[in-house]
């Protein structure tokens, strides 16, 4: 139960009802995220203050229905029936009331008080509906207000409902439904055995139909609950009752039994109090395409390559910022030596919080970019037909159709892919995405890899660049079983069950409020982690005479040589590895610095802010034999893929532990790459 003067709301809903739309707009950035105890599901938990009285809100996983298909139906029921809310808000799509109101019809018979928040009114008036909201509201018995999450002037009404079922802690009216259920002979023997108080937080009603489910966890609740309270008569003439319904393909028919019900329950209930024009159920133009059996995917690809590229448009003005705020870096080095600052400070003031600062502004104007565009597409309805067209490649993967987004923006950037699997609901799927997000080269990878096969190739750089492609799909494949097994279980490896949602107009104010409030919190969580790696290489790269033997890389380097050389890098080839992982830039800046002996190495020659030799390329063609190169290439290319990226993965995963297997992962992968390309180079030259 809730603290004195404080009521817990629990948000309860199916994916894209507009849960996060109003979490997000109650709670604003007064929330914390993480993970449910010992469950790899998101936990989004928020405050507000509204009439002098403070309330916690709960963002529940997002599910079709209470049942025990998933930890987050588990989650989401265990956590209403103890007792943890005051008051469930539950959520519905207004446009497609038959589907979305399913959950009502499944939270039928929890004895938590509710109301009903009528999401999206907005669209179903665009289509010419009608909702009688006060007759609806009467045959529910509970408070229910049609609504529009984005629009803030519909939340003196959400205020209204809340304080209404917080006060009278109305409960639905189960007789109704209750009358249905009683048509399934099972069910009717269940109940009779169950007393009304044999379960807090559930009553008869609606353990009887998880009963005639076959629902595992809640049978033996009941068996356990009947135990304990020594009806052991009762618990035998339960299981005789049960009989009738065990059996998998039992099972199966006592969900149909129910759901025929539920459905039937919620058409009387949209009788009389819901009116809409005869609809064509022809596809639309834009659907017939991104349906279409073969030009369905190359539809989806294009948009979203074209919004990979609109995202560049939003995110020019934080790359001039960025650029702007490095720059500052010699002046302030300058200013700082003028006023006799020890050079110690100056270097850790001006080469890492400042050249970072610059850093992170640049590869953050790209998620917002990102997250503007592609939040504008899942707005009017794009993202849910993108996710439809590849579900079935993704559950292959044992991942989703909203994956394949992720999948193509890391080929622009890494970061901006990771932002992107905030769509995705089940949180496995989404770290999973992630692990295999980072096996796409992104941009800057694309900028650095073909020029340095051309260096050591020539003609022959196509080739490798191909090489590139192929293993890139033979990593994400392997990455996919190993990783699969651990995050996402075999009842999730299917396909989603979903109905194109309408399209509509997006609603620009509370996109923007979204957008700039995850670039905010991305800005100071990327901040933290992208500060303390490149104080770490600062450390290891500073020397007080600016010459690089006198640096601890140097001699750490160099004293582990005989250990790099197992993977066929030398000490220079694998310090340009190791500054990769901060920057693929970086691999370039550090290269030319150590082979032409031109200065020190520093957080900006990591950032690739160091000129190039004027004759890096013979330095490297007589330095670096063909073996070494394919080697250092691919451990380039499959290292991890930034820092900025490994703050960002943290930052979607809200995992210390998951983040760092996937980097040591990329990082003990990219180098037994580089092993075995070295082997290979040396059978051809």
């Amino acid at each position: 139960m809730s603290e004195k003067n404080e009521t817990v709301i629990a948000l309860l809903g199916q994916p894209n009802s507009g849960k996060s739309t109003l979490f997000n707009a109650l709670t604003g950035l007064k929330q914390h995220v993480g993970n449910w105890p010992g469950k790899t599901v998101e936990k989004r938990e928020g405050y507000f203050e509204h009439g002098g009285q403070k309330y916690k809100v709960v963002d529940l996983p997002g599910s079709y229905s209470l049942s025990a298909s998933s930890d987050e139906e588990i989650i989401t029921r265990d956590y209403i029936a103890g007792g943890l809310a005051d008051v469930v808000c539950i959520l519905a799509d207004s446009s497609q009331l038959e589907r979305s109101l399913y959950m009502l019809a499944d939270y039928v018979g929890i004895n938590v008080p509710c109301f009903l928040l009528l999401n999206m009114c907005d669209v179903a008036e665009e289509q010419g509906q009608k909702i009688a909201i006060a007759a609806l509201e009467e045959k529910l018995a509970i408070p229910a207000v049609l609504f529009s999450a984005p629009e803030a002037k519909n939340y003196g009404a959400f205020y209204g409902a809340l304080a209404r079922a917080v006060s009278e802690k109305k409960r639905l009216d189960a007789s109704a439904l209750d009358k249905k259920y009683s048509e399934i002979a099972a069910y009717g023997k269940i109940k009779a055995l169950l007393p009304a108080d044999l379960m807090p937080g559930f009553s008869p009603v609606w353990l009887a139909a998880k009963a005639v489910e076959g629902d595992g966890p809640v049978c033996a609740k009941i068996r356990a609950a009947l135990a304990a309270a020594g009806e052991e008569e009762t618990r035998q003439a339960f299981e005789a009752a049960m009989a009738s319904v065990s059996g998998t393909t039992a099972e199966h028919r006592g969900v149909l039994l129910t759901g025929a019900r539920k459905f039937a329950w919620i058409d009387d209930l949209l009788r009389d109090t819901v009116t809409k024009p005869a609809q064509e159920h022809a596809l639309s133009k834009s659907d017939r395409l991104f349906t279409h059996r073969i030009w369905g995917k190359p539809a989806v690809i294009i948009t979203v390559l074209l919004g990979l590229i609109a995202s560049f448009i939003p995110a020019l003005p934080f790359m001039a910022l960025g650029m702007g705020l490095g720059a500052l870096n010699a002046p302030v080095r300058e200013l700082l030596t003028g006023a006799g600052c020890p050079l110690l400070l100056t270097s850790l003031i001006s080469d890492v919080f400042i050249r970072s600062l610059g850093f992170i502004v640049q590869m953050l104007g790209f998620v917002f970019g990102v997250t503007l565009v592609f939040g504008l597409l899942e707005e009017i309805g794009i993202m849910a037909r993108i996710s439809y067209v590849f579900d079935n490649t993704m559950s292959k993967l044992g991942l989703q159709g909203k994956s394949v987004m992720p999948f193509l923006v890391s080929f622009g950037c890494t970061m901006g892919g990771a932002a992107g699997t905030r769509v995705i609901d089940n949180w496995g799927q989404k770290v999973l995405t992630i692990a295999l997000a980072w096996a796409v080269p992104c941009g800057a990878t694309w900028a650095v890899v073909p020029m340095l096969a051309t260096v050591w190739f020539g003609a022959g750089a196509p080739l490798v660049i191909a090489a590139i492609l192929a293993i890139m799909i033979l990593h994400m494949w392997l990455t996919s079983k190993i990783f699969g097994r651990l995050l996402v279980k075999p009842a999730d490896r299917q396909g989603m069950i979903m109905e194109l949602p309408p399209y509509h107009k997006p609603k620009w104010a509370a996109l923007f409020r979204y957008v700039l409030g995850r670039t905010k919190d991305t800005f100071f969580r990327v901040l933290r982690v992208v500060l303390l790696v490149a104080f770490l290489f600062w450390l290891l790269s500073f020397s007080a005479s600016g010459r690089i033997e006198d640096s601890l890389l140097y001699i750490v380097g160099t004293a582990i040589e005989p250990f790099t050389k197992l993977f066929g890098l030398s000490w220079q080839t694998f310090m340009a590895f190791v500054a990769s992982s901060i920057g693929k830039e970086g691999a370039i800046g550090v290269l030319s610095t150590i082979f032409s002996g031109s200065g020190a190495v520093n957080f900006g020659t990591v950032m690739g802010e160091t000129a190039n030799a004027a004759n890096l390329n013979e330095l490297l063609l007589a330095s670096v034999g063909k073996p070494e190169a394919l080697a250092f290439i691919l451990a380039v290319t499959f290292n991890m893929p930034c820092i900025v990226a490994l703050a960002a993965t943290y930052q979607e995963t809200h995992s210390a532990k998951w983040t760092a297997i996937i980097a040591a992962y990329y990082t003990v992968g990219a180098l037994i790459l580089a092993c075995i390309a070295y082997h290979i180079g040396l059978l051809l030259w």
